[in-house]
């Protein structure tokens, strides 16, 4: 006897639910899949056409693998529903962006705050969800679901169904073995434009990896201490470190741009290190990396995420830290150090509805230094670049490179527009660090500062179709990771700029902050690696 879910309405599509997710898995493949059979055809030898009919029955049978042991009549339809609106979102913005959904970029979408969220709701993603979520909605709607038999016989379809997609799959593998096996070693990244498996998979990985990382933190450095310049210098020593966003070194003024980007920081004595690598191309990646000992060299994200930072360190050892935030978190670098936000204590001139320019990071600065004692962190993390709205980044004055793009759509504006925008969003972060360098030379009679900056990761612009950042660190553009990193420290202080200087001619990255920070403040612990600090040698208070 058949069975319905519900009484027929006036025109229904009969269906059991294995056929419904056949129906999903079909769509799918056809229809949010381009740019994955683009690069795995791309430069395929010989006729493709068997290839590509093998690539489209292992998708199918792969998201019908996925979907089966959680898909009952009961749960079918609202699984599908939301699984056809989040991969209308997750095709638009790979399509549209040029963006691949590995577990680092689903992190930063699932951490993103309501405020960058809304910027990326532009109106060319209503005939994507039209089409994509709303049309297959319709049908789903339509669809009843009918069962034969009773549960062992369902039980029976169901286990034959998912044994002959399984077969299905390896026997694909199998028939074009050679071709697959040399794809998935030669473009690993490929697995994360296969659509919806990307993000189900990078979910389960960041679900996974932050259950993981839940408990306490591991402690880092439990040997740290003063060094001898602790005891014998009467000045304060801070140190402000800058950690910029989306910032990239190929348009910054002081590492060669044609532009002038950066004009009031090339009238200042900086030292402008023009090779720096970043750890990775998000601030979830680049932001724990550049904290940790570990840092690119040996990175393991799940030891990064579950153990201490540098600033917790620093504050073992005696250095008062500080962290403001003028984005969406540390990333769990500041846990268990005291932090602010730009928006708790910035004017209200600079942070309208809440959302702060990134000058109200220095509000009470002046104060803060005039009270300054001992050793002491500030660390500043800005809004900087963050695309794609970079005309928001800036106040109107500083919008001296024109036409800018006033689009949150990037594709709505020529790249020269694009370009323009974002410049003057560096422009702004320049006139931020040259205000930040000026308080900071006003104190200089009773404190030895310096400042300290660098962006997280660098951002694409439109250079071959690719637009913002996040891309897998392999396959990256350099536009991506070359970051901009400077240096400024008060004139005669225990800080050598000649010195510098010429270490700064040398390739730099994010491993060398965690051990510039322990030897700008003179914290001694056996994580410390002279050869990786570009300061050692060059302080005057410490032998090399």
């Amino acid at each position: 006897m058949d069975t319905a879910d519900t009484d027929p309405p006036r025109w229904t599509i009969n269906a059991r639910v294995e056929t419904l997710l056949l129906g999903a898995s079909v769509f799918w493949a056809l229809a949010v899949n381009q740019r994955f059979f683009s690069g795995a055809l791309a430069g395929h030898p010989g006729s493709s056409l068997g290839f590509t009919l093998a690539l489209g029955l292992a998708l199918v049978a792969l998201h019908f693998l996925l979907l089966a042991p959680f898909a009952t009549r009961v749960t079918v339809k609202p699984l599908l529903a939301l699984m056809f609106v989040a991969t209308a979102f997750a095709a638009h913005y790979m399509n549209r962006l040029g963006i691949y959904l590995d577990p680092s970029m689903l992190r930063n979408v699932l951490r993103t705050d309501v405020r960058e969220a809304s910027e990326l709701f532009t109106p060319s993603l209503l005939p994507d969800l039209l089409l994509l979520a709303g049309l297959p909605l319709l049908v789903l709607w339509r669809v009843r679901l009918v069962r034969r038999g009773g549960w062992t016989s369902a039980l029976g379809i169901r286990v034959a169904s998912i044994g002959i997609a399984a077969a299905l799959l390896v026997g694909t593998v199998v028939a074009q073995y050679q071709p697959l096996a040399s794809l998935m070693r030669n473009q690993k990244e490929l697995r994360y434009l296969v659509t919806p498996a990307n993000y189900l998979w990078s979910m389960a990985s960041v679900f996974g990896r932050e259950a993981r990382a839940s408990g306490p933190k591991t402690p880092i450095g439990t040997d740290a201490r003063p060094g001898e310049s602790w005891h014998h210098s009467a000045r304060p020593r801070v140190v402000v470190l800058v950690v910029g966003e989306t910032a990239r070194a190929a348009n910054w003024g002081l590492d060669g741009y044609t532009r002038q980007t950066t004009p009031q920081l090339a009238t200042l004595p900086v030292v402008a290190f023009r090779d720096v690598t970043s750890c990775g191309t998000n601030t979830e990646v680049s932001v724990p990396c550049m904290f940790s000992a570990l840092g690119r060299r040996r990175y393991d994200e799940d030891t990064i995420r579950g153990s201490e930072s540098l600033l917790n360190l620093l504050a073992r050892a005696g250095v008062r830290v500080r962290w403001r935030d003028n984005q969406a978190g540390c990333k769990g670098v500041c846990d268990g150090v005291p932090s602010e936000t730009a928006a708790a204590v910035g004017p209200a001139s600079l942070c309208p509805d809440g959302h702060c320019l990134d000058e109200a990071l220095l509000t009470g600065l002046d104060g803060w230094l005039a009270q300054a004692t001992g050793r002491q962190v500030l660390v500043l993390h800005q809004l900087g670049n963050h695309g794609p709205a970079y005309f928001r980044r800036y106040p109107p004055e500083f919008e001296r490179f024109k036409p800018a793009c006033r689009d949150e759509d990037l594709r709505n504006c020529s790249r020269e527009q694009i370009v323009n925008a974002y410049d003057n969003a560096l422009l702004y972060t320049d006139h931020l660090l040259a205000t930040l360098v000026r308080t900071l030379q006003a104190h200089a009679d009773r404190v030895d500062a310096t400042m300290v900056y660098v962006s997280d990761h660098g951002e694409s612009l439109g250079e071959n179709n690719l637009f913002l950042h996040g891309l897998p660190y392999p396959i990256a553009p350099q536009e991506q990771k070359k970051v901009p990193m400077v240096v400024w420290s008060t004139a005669g202080g225990s800080l050598d700029t000649a010195c510098l200087g010429r270490r700064a001619a040398l390739p730099a990255s994010h491993d060398n902050l965690f051990h510039l920070m322990l030897g700008l403040l003179d914290v001694q612990t056996s994580l410390y690696e002279p050869a990786m600090d570009p300061s050692h040698g060059c302080r005057r208070d410490v032998t090399p």
